[in-house]
């Protein structure tokens, strides 16, 4: 019987510690892995923020490299957001939420794209469009299943 309980509370609590009902992708370092979502727009590539500029939207940690990246992602974090919570948007268009790699990236008409890492980037590359339309479609039936 201690064994049943014991397997129990085990279980219990994995299900309480491992899984996030998380619409952003975030790890301990942040949202993005800590990187700075407004330099892929004015920068062109990704850079890792800092502690000193950082806000919280969306239950998410958000870190950037400037005072002005900072305030311009929160005067209209929609705009800035990486789409699908910064998850895989291949994934997303698969019907999963997955990881990513913050260089692994993409901005298709003004909205930035992430995704599991270069080599997921080709196949996304391939069919941007197709592949945009089928993950906005799923993105609201998976945004908030556990990860």
């Amino acid at each position: 019987m201690k064994k049943v309980i014991f397997l129990l509370t085990f279980v219990f609590w994995t299900v309480l510690t491992q899984g996030q009902s998380s619409e952003v992708y975030s790890t301990k370092k942040g949202a993005v892995n800590g990187y700075d979502v407004m330099a892929y727009f004015t920068e062109s590539k990704p850079l890792i923020g800092t502690t000193q500029f950082s806000t919280i939207w969306k239950d998410a940690t958000w870190y950037f490299v400037s005072k002005e990246n900072l305030t311009a992602f929160i005067t209209d974090p929609e705009k800035y957001a990486p789409q699908f919570g910064g998850y895989c948007a291949y994934g997303t268009s698969q019907g999963h939420k997955v990881p990513t790699d913050p260089e692994a990236w993409t901005i298709v008409d003004g909205k930035l794209y992430l995704n599991y890492n270069k080599d997921v980037k080709m196949k996304w590359n391939k069919n941007q469009k197709e592949l945009i339309d089928q993950a906005n479609a799923i993105w609201p039936k998976i945004k908030d299943a556990l990860e």
